[in-house]
């Protein structure tokens, strides 16, 4: 009977320790949630690597635009249909972008949505077309409202692709000049593309970025992680390297593009 009694008496406890209750557990609840949460506001207030600073932006230029975009708090991203994303280790943290509720905002889309949405911010209308892959202009058109920009968005996104996109943008070499706003693009169908969400420059000149994708099946844009780079993740740095390796892509550095 004592057997018996002090038995349950060890299960009580043990239930008890790892019950909603238990320390041990909101320990752990509230490791995971920091896990899971971004600290930081914006893209600007990301840290950058010891020795470094941001290189300088116009405030009119679309540098200044892309490191003023906001962050959520949450770092899960989700598809468009609002399942969570198989692989949440690429991210580092998530744009506060809407992706959609059709699979329609994927890697070249993404971009084009953000050039477009600084375009927009800053009422330069005029300026907002993109091109399919036989050279068709698809041009921003009347009224310059909100709900319109969503209905063009959403054709763009069925017209145009990495391909098209990378004939629309133009080569940079990485060594000389890379710039936020800058895509490493490989056209193709699928291809990939990904863009550099910001730059930062040390004293002997050599140059950090840092860049952010949607994928397939469409998704939140998010900031990616450097996974050959710990260290300094999620910036990467600019090396001799002839490759960029990114979580879920591998670029050759000449695949780097501007507007």
């Amino acid at each position: 009977m004592k057997t018996k009694t002090f038995t349950a008496a060890i299960l009580i406890f043990f239930f008890a320790l790892i019950s909603s209750s238990s320390p041990l557990k909101k320990k752990a609840i509230s490791l995971k949630k920091a896990m899971e949460e971004n600290p930081y506001p914006q893209i600007s207030a990301i840290p950058v690597p010891k020795g470094f600073k941001r290189i300088a932006s116009d405030k009119n230029s679309f540098a200044y635009w892309l490191r003023d975009v906001h962050l959520k708090k949450s770092n899960t991203v989700f598809l468009f249909d609002g399942r969570r994303k198989t692989n949440q280790k690429a991210q580092f943290a998530v744009l506060d972008f809407s992706v959609g509720t059709k699979d329609l905002q994927q890697c070249a889309d993404a971009i084009m949505r953000l050039k477009a949405e600084y375009l927009f911010d800053r009422e330069k209308f005029n300026e907002i077309a993109f091109f399919d892959n036989d050279g068709e202009k698809y041009p921003f058109q009347k009224p310059f409202s909100r709900d319109n920009f969503k209905l063009y968005l959403q054709k763009i996104f069925g017209v145009c692709g990495s391909a098209s996109l990378s004939k629309q943008m133009h080569t940079v070499n990485i060594l000389k000049n890379i710039n936020p706003g800058d895509v490493f693009i490989r056209g193709g169908f699928p291809g990939h593309a990904v863009i550099v969400m910001d730059v930062a420059v040390d004293s002997n000149g050599m140059k950090a970025f840092l860049i952010a994708q949607s994928y397939m099946p469409a998704q939140d844009i998010h900031l990616l992680i450097n996974p050959s780079n710990e260290v300094i993740s999620p910036w990467y740095l600019v090396n001799d390297d002839p490759m960029i390796e990114t979580p879920e892509f591998t670029f050759r550095r000449s695949e780097l593009k501007c507007w």
